[in-house]
């Protein structure tokens, strides 16, 4: 609805909660500042379909200056605060955006940056060279809606995790501004999400799924509780605190929860929460097991991505008949496909097409774009699967991490979720590595939980933990260890930073 009808409806209820400090905006204030952005960015001579780039943590500012955007007719485009300022530069460089907006808290990447095709730079919370106050252009404009609102959208980078990041374009909506769109159908129908609420989102604004659910949830009158970053005890603290009913999480943060010691887990109230929701990453069957007998029945999973061109789902009674699938698809049909672009038979894995679900591209990158196409117009993330004789899909791994020992295809996803389980490990990547026999094998690169077990005794234990469960193929030759692996607060994990020092000085294209 539009934000007109929620400041009507309860003006002083708060629409975003800062987990840490309980710093809050309410549904009035929400909607004046997003009006107050819409019109700074009409008067910086943005119009319909513009760009902007915004780099900023989790922040009481961020969801209304996207709000602004959305309301003006803007793509935006959040960026990870956690990149180098290459990529930044880069991102905001190849999205063609006009106006970056980011903060003071950002100094050390930003000012590296080039920035020289952009004709706006603001900073919320100070100033450096080159960049004018955000504070001093924000108040001087009215809270008044602008006349000519139309709908925008986020255009978001992928995560990067095999090479250059790449921006995911979709059609901005013709619906007018305010009219409900399919997100809150969503929630409420998969989620039973609504005004009474209380949403709690432990990830960065930054990423597709917090900041597609969040905007969603204030959209329909939902309360927002963003944590600042996050820590699994706070995130415990936080359930009880603001008495939250639906949360979004990753599967790496089920494991730092279910780490934490038995007094620490068992110390808060969770008897409010109704739904959890999970994506982005795979999650392990006995880490979803326990988290379903922590929790109860709350557990909802989807895979879906930016690219918006399906959504599949399952619930905790789906799941526990079907342990393993991501579910049911909803909004597309589904396809599985061979390497000659053949559909396979129930129960064979191939590469995971949708069909009927949204239309986008990617920006700038017509190769990338037809390469994620089939020749029947279906369109893929990159994710091998297979479904079931009732349909349900359960995904094998990324195409793009597979690894070929001796002609041997091996997806590494089953080998990462057997060793997280190990209790003497917090986190792991699985990756081919150069073999002059073989072509590859298996290395698996460790996070324990105490460093001080780093060392061949633990690398032996893990090697043997492997072989007892899964097929010897499939288990690592040798195990290192890392301190903490390059991951995404998202669950994704850059496995290119963690395999290029091991294929330096060989042929083999790094992906």
């Amino acid at each position: 609805m539009h934000p007109s009808e929620l400041v009507s409806k309860f003006p002083e209820k708060p629409a975003l909660t800062i987990a840490e400090t309980g710093e809050s905006l309410n549904f009035r204030e929400w909607d004046e500042f997003s009006m107050r952005a819409s019109q700074l960015f009409r008067s910086l001579g943005l119009r319909r379909g513009d760009h902007i780039a915004i780099l900023m943590e989790n922040d009481l500012s961020f969801l209304p200056i996207c709000f602004g955007a959305k309301r003006s007719g803007l793509y935006f485009t959040a960026i990870s605060y956690r990149l180098q300022e290459e990529e930044v530069d880069y991102i905001v460089s190849d999205c063609e955006a006009k106006l970056f907006i980011t903060t003071i808290n950002q100094q050390p990447v930003v000012e590296k940056l080039n920035l020289g095709n952009c004709e706006n730079k603001l900073m919320i919370g100070g100033t450096i060279p080159g960049f004018e106050s955000w504070e001093t252009a924000f108040s001087a404009q009215p809270a008044e809606r602008i006349e000519d609102e139309s709908n925008g959208m986020q255009m978001l980078y992928s995560s990067g995790t095999t090479g250059r990041p790449k921006g995911i374009l979709r059609p901005l909506p013709e619906e007018d501004f305010g009219v409900e769109d399919d997100a809150p159908n969503l929630f409420s129908a998969l989620y039973n999400v609504s005004e009474e609420s209380i949403y709690l989102t432990p990830a960065p604004l930054y990423h597709s799924a917090p900041l597609t659910f969040t905007m969603g949830m204030v959209a329909m009158g939902t309360g927002c509780v963003i944590m600042k970053q996050f820590d699994p005890e706070v995130a415990l603290a936080s359930i009880e605190k603001y008495s939250v009913t639906h949360s979004q999480w990753v599967p790496t943060m089920f494991v730092r929860m279910l780490k934490l010691d038995e007094p620490i887990r068992s110390k808060y109230k969770l008897d409010s929460l109704e739904c959890a929701i999970h994506a982005a990453a795979p999650c392990p069957i006995p880490v979803k097991e326990q988290m379903i007998d922590w929790w109860g029945p709350v557990i909802n999973e989807y895979y879906a991505g930016t690219e918006g061109n399906g959504f599949v789902a399952i619930n905790s009674e789906q799941w526990l008949s079907h342990k393993g699938s991501v579910g049911l698809p909803l909004t597309a049909q589904l396809h599985i496909v061979d390497e000659e672009g053949n559909e396979v038979a129930v129960g064979e894995s191939g590469t995971v097409y949708f069909e009927g679900g949204g239309e986008f591209e990617y920006f700038n990158d017509k190769e990338k774009t037809n390469d994620s196409r089939h020749a029947k117009g279906w369109s893929t993330l990159g994710d091998i699967g297979y479904v079931d004789e009732e349909g349900y899909l359960y995904l094998t791994d990324r195409k793009s991490f597979m690894i070929i020992s001796g002609g041997v295809n091996i997806y590494p996803q089953e080998t990462e979720n057997l060793i997280v389980t190990h209790p003497r490990v917090m986190d792991v990547a699985v990756f081919g590595v150069p073999n002059e026999e073989f072509g590859e094998e298996v290395k698996a690169v460790v996070q324990p939980v105490n460093w001080d077990d780093a060392g061949v005794e633990l690398a032996n234990e893990l090697i043997d933990f492997c072989r007892d469960n899964i097929s010897h193929i499939k288990c690592p030759k040798s195990v290192d260890f890392e301190k903490e692996l390059p991951r995404h607060p998202t669950g994704k994990l850059y496995k290119r930073i963690l395999k290029d020092k091991y294929w330096q000085g060989h042929q083999t294209k790094i992906l």
